[in-house]
């Protein structure tokens, strides 16, 4: 028997047992005429490990081009190809392992799934081969049995399952508006002439106590001069407060003990000035208003959310705004109203959401786009989201379950975000998934469930049992 055997479907060479090896390994293999692209890398040695690009072992070695016109086979190697370069010892251990060819079917199978099978190799109406079912294969337990060659093939990827904290985003357009709580109006409790205005107009930022306006009010002169007479001392003040003097006004009155021409008014805030409507010299009457001012240190975002997304949204979440005069600028701010009426037009509800604006960068009028982050920040068990597989009346991860074994697993889903989706029943973190390539092996647990469903398929006796008169 000549030393050196070719493997006919690899198109590599193995010395048998207890013949002469050569010198170099280099010498091994035998020179083959592969034609075509390399379609995938296999392990040197001939293991069931197979890469998509160039490889090297552990020590060095590069794996296995194998080109188109090569028998590409993705089943597992026999003990030859498993160990080229084993002696006699090491093949008897490896007796202990039965290859794959010498694995024994149990029947074979109809090639497109329909409920027949043989006991002998067949070929169906097509011209199709039956397929082997092996012993071990056909088993009770849910899974399925891939040969690594197939998951190469067919690029199964998969992941674990990790507790994390899932965010699902609402997005809402917004503009800004002014904070209702910081806006002041100076307006006339009596009538009045003014004396004079100061140089202060439209769109100019007052302090607090910063003069606005100099005024001649006979009814608040006639306040002051009964205040100072002593008569009915607690009505005569609080005649003065309720004309709206400024308290300063009135502390000036009792310290100097006299009633002054003309009154100043000054801010009552901080703020900028959005509104002026008095001139030099003009008759105010009880009621008009004179200037209006407006705290711009802190604004309002009011942004319209879907009736579909509201139920995601609460007070208290973190909201993040980014104004489209700046849009590489993010502000952080909080919501802190969910209004309590949809706007029928746009089937929209209106949230408030607050935002610090120290600098005035932020201008009531400006459009904004707002994210909100919804969900919990306690860390639930997830899996992106292509593990899932959705029939429409139930959800099924497969569960990799090692050695080439998958097993469907129905699960229950709660919510998504960040490309994630959380498992709330049927596995548990660090479970793994595949994420790849799972709708083949989910058709081929079906089919597999749907044989096992059947009842115990007749076999065909075949020609030779029914020659013998075997056939029932």
């Amino acid at each position: 028997m000549p030393a050196l055997v070719r493997q006919a479907r690899t198109g590599f060479a193995h010395w048998l047992p207890g013949t002469p090896r050569p010198a170099s390994p280099m010498q091994a293999p035998v020179a083959v005429n592969a034609t075509g692209p390399v379609v995938y890398y296999r392990d040197p040695d001939g293991r069931p490990d197979y890469a998509a690009e160039p490889k090297r072992t552990a020590d060095g070695r590069d794996y296995r081009a194998v080109h188109a016109s090569e028998d590409v086979r993705f089943d597992e190697p026999d003990e030859a190809e498993a160990m080229p370069d084993a002696g006699p010892g090491d093949m008897a251990m490896a007796q202990a392992t039965p290859p794959a060819s010498a694995r024994k079917v149990r029947f074979y199978r109809n090639p497109m799934g329909l409920p027949d099978t043989s006991p002998t190799p067949k070929k169906d109406s097509m011209g199709m081969d039956y397929l082997p079912v092996y012993e071990g294969e056909d088993t009770d337990d849910g899974t399925v049995k891939i040969s690594p060659g197939k998951l190469q093939r067919t690029g199964v990827r998969t992941a674990v399952a990790e507790r994390r904290v899932l965010s699902m985003p609402v997005r809402a357009p917004g503009a800004i508006e002014e904070d209702e709580r910081r806006i002041s109006v100076i307006a006339m409790r009596t009538d009045a002439f003014i004396e004079k205005v100061e140089a202060v107009t439209t769109g100019d930022h007052v302090h607090k106590g910063q003069p606005l306006l100099r005024l001649f009010s006979p009814e608040m002169n006639a306040a002051a001069a009964q205040y100072l007479t002593g008569i009915g001392y607690e009505g005569a003040r609080r005649r003065l407060e309720n004309l709206g003097i400024p308290p300063e006004v009135i502390d000036e009155i009792e310290r100097t003990r006299k009633v002054p021409s003309t009154i100043t008014w000054s801010a009552p805030r901080d703020g900028v000035v959005v509104e002026r409507n008095v001139s030099d010299g003009m008759r105010a009457k009880s009621g008009d208003t004179l200037f209006k001012l407006v705290d711009h240190s802190r604004v309002w975002v009011l942004a319209d959310v879907t009736e579909r997304d509201l139920a995601a949204v609460a007070e208290g979440q973190t909201a993040t705004v980014r104004a489209r005069t700046f849009p590489d600028r993010v502000f952080t701010g909080a919501v802190t109203r969910i209004y309590p009426h949809l706007a029928m037009g746009t089937r929209t509800a209106r949230l408030r959401i607050e935002l610090p604006n120290p600098n005035g960068d932020l201008r009531p009028g400006m459009f904004a786009d707002v994210t909100i982050a919804t969900g919990s920040d306690k860390p639930a068990v997830a899996v992106p989201d292509d593990a899932v597989i959705d029939t429409g009346t139930k959800q099924v991860v497969l569960l990799d379950k090692g050695d080439g074994r998958f097993e469907p697993r129905p699960v229950r889903l709660g919510v998504r975000g960040d490309g994630y989706v959380e498992i709330r029943d049927g596995i548990a973190a660090g479970d793994r998934v595949v994420t790849s390539a799972n709708f083949l092996i989910d058709a081929e647990s079906n089919l597999k469930a749907a044989l096992q469903g059947l009842s115990e398929p007749k076999l065909d006796p075949g020609p030779q049992a029914a020659a013998e008169g075997k056939a029932p």
